[in-house]
């Protein structure tokens, strides 16, 4: 039967876990032992903060203050621990008056309004960057862009020896920006600009960058200039055609230039060598005829001498010799017919010409052997007629 049917007993079951509700009586009794618990903790505290409930008071008690004061206490100085990044360093300040730099990791200062900690990144790149015109020199005008990448070194300085040392939402208001433009138009007014441009391109960020941490330095302004960018060079739009054109007219210039070195180097080590090789035939040529003149010389003087000792003999050899050498580059061949012998027709003119190679292939055995044997007679012929002629010329010494 369910619960709440009439006639039931309605009594004796839990409508909501199917229980009896015959220890109910022993519930009820737990719950009142709770609420007095309660009640008892209650009047504790309510002792400790002020009077007891019974007494109807509401006054607060002189250990209640001391608790509460304790409590505010400890939450306030809880307040002084901080933690410092690896990549910052943390500046205590007391009163406003720089007190010391801590480093990395858990640290403790007395609460504000006592001590504060302005905490600094040290290892941030930072960029400042700016773009404008500036007078050259030679008195031209160059539109150049620059951009400096720079650190924090020293917190101290960076935050208390310049007012805005560095603004990064708004550079121009920063100390930085003013001096990264100071030292960019000191470097610009000491090069011309084709320096700028070309010859002394490669210098400009180191000399500017040296100008910087100077003057930096000299404000003690705690800031690093790590690298300094020339990012833009260029004449100003209203003159870059002309100067377009003057750049190629320069650079024509050095092509022209080197091609005409180039072609130098090619041809005056050809013409040296040409000049020391006709030197040294002019050399040679001087050396033989000298020596061929003194070899003369010593011959004619020799010569002279035997002359001297055979006037007779020595023209008669002189004139055999010459004739000898005359007789020797014609190609007519004299035979002496008195001799007696048989003349063979022998093809003379072939023999006598050297270049002729095939002659002797033409000739027989028999004919070459007898033409053999006739110049051999023919120069003992010659040979015993000298003879005969010295020996003639004794006598008639």
């Amino acid at each position: 039967m369910p619960w709440n049917e009439p006639g039931g007993n309605n009594n004796d079951k839990d409508p909501w876990g199917g229980r009896s509700r015959k220890g109910s009586k022993g519930n009820a009794s737990s719950n009142d032992n709770i609420e007095e618990l309660a009640r008892k903790l209650n009047d504790k505290v309510s002792h400790i903060f002020g009077k007891n409930s019974g007494d109807g008071g509401d006054g607060v008690s002189k250990a209640g203050i001391l608790l509460i004061g304790i409590i505010l206490l400890g939450v306030w100085l809880f307040t002084g621990f901080y933690t410092v990044d690896s990549a910052q360093r943390g500046v205590e300040l007391r009163f406003g008056a720089y007190q010391q730099t801590t480093q990395p990791g858990l640290h403790w200062h007395l609460p504000y309004p006592i001590d504060t900690v302005e905490l600094v990144d040290v290892d941030k790149n930072r960029t400042a960057k700016d773009r404008t015109h500036m007078l050259t020199k030679d008195e031209n005008i160059i539109d150049i862009g620059v951009s400096v990448q720079y650190k924090i070194k020293n917190p101290e300085d960076y935050l208390f020896n310049l007012y805005l040392a560095d603004y990064e939402p708004n550079q121009s208001l920063g100390t930085l920006y003013h001096v990264m433009r100071s030292a960019v138009r000191e470097v610009i007014g000491r090069n011309t600009m084709d320096g700028i441009l070309k010859e002394n391109r490669a210098g400009f960020a180191p000399d500017t960058l040296a100008v910087m941490q100077e003057i930096l330095d000299q404000y003690k302004s705690g800031l690093h200039v790590i690298k300094v960018n020339l990012t833009y060079a260029e004449a100003p739009k209203q003159v870059k055609d002309a100067f377009d054109d003057a750049n190629r007219a320069r650079e024509d210039k050095d092509r022209y230039k080197n091609q005409a070195e180039t072609y130098s180097k090619k041809i005056i080590p050809a013409a040296r060598g040409k000049a020391a090789r006709i030197l040294e035939d002019a050399t040679a040529y001087t050396s033989q005829i000298i020596s061929k003149a003194k070899g003369d010389s010593s011959r004619f003087v020799q010569l002279a001498d035997e002359y001297q000792k055979a006037p007779e003999v020595t023209r008669e050899r002189l004139y055999l010799e010459t004739m000898e050498k005359v007789l020797s580059k014609n190609r007519k061949i004299m035979i002496d017919s008195k001799s007696g012998n048989n003349l063979l027709y022998l093809p003379l003119d072939k023999l006598q010409n050297p270049n002729n190679n095939n002659s002797e292939k033409t000739l027989s055995p028999a004919i070459s052997g007898g033409l053999q044997q006739q110049i051999k007679k023919q120069r003992t012929q010659n040979q015993n007629s000298r003879s005969n002629s010295r020996a003639s010329s004794r006598e008639a010494r």
